[in-house]
């Protein structure tokens, strides 16, 4: 039943009362999802490289004497004596002190997003000593990436054996060294 004038007597009054009333416009939507800053959405493309390449479970066969050091079977063998002996010139260096696993994974799959980004061929992964647990963890982590060509401890100049020299393969991009 709808509300007449002529319907109740209190009606009367009721009308009178918001007869000048007007309607609010509803324009403006409250309800919508926030849009993503682009730190945001390039952290989330970062976890999700890290979290697809690096397992914490596989165990690689890795030298247990002499200098870290590992090639992939496809690639020439003549890439890893030329990183033994410094011929390649990291052009991006990662210092990964002071940070905890989950960070240094996240940094280290930007890393190699951003080498392959920029056509760079080689760069350096600088784990220090500490505890060793990076140490331990890094070259686990770069055997598992498909776009690792091989890695070697660094020379002298570029850390020692706190760092790695990582090749990074580029498919058919120029190469550099």
């Amino acid at each position: 039943m709808t509300m007449n004038k002529d319907n109740l007597p209190d009606a009367q009054s009721f009308f009178e009362l918001v007869d000048d009333v007007k309607p609010l416009k509803q324009n403006t939507h409250h309800f919508r999802q926030q849009a993503k800053t682009k730190q945001v959405f390039e952290f989330k493309e970062q976890q999700l490289h890290a979290d697809s390449y690096f397992s914490d479970s596989y165990q690689p066969l890795l030298p247990h004497d002499g200098p870290m050091r590992w090639i992939d079977e496809t690639a020439d063998k003549l890439e890893l004596k030329r990183l033994r002996r410094g011929d390649y010139q990291p052009d991006l260096l990662l210092d990964l002190h002071g940070l905890r696993q989950s960070e240094a994974k996240l940094e280290l799959a930007a890393l190699i997003q951003a080498c392959m980004k920029q056509s760079i061929q080689c760069c350096s992964v600088m784990h220090g000593y500490g505890a060793g647990i990076l140490k331990q963890q890094i070259p686990i982590w770069l055997v598992q990436h498909p776009n690792v060509k091989a890695f070697h401890q660094a020379p002298k100049e570029w850390g020692g054996d706190a760092a790695l020299l990582v090749l990074i393969d580029l498919g058919d991009q120029p190469h550099r060294r």
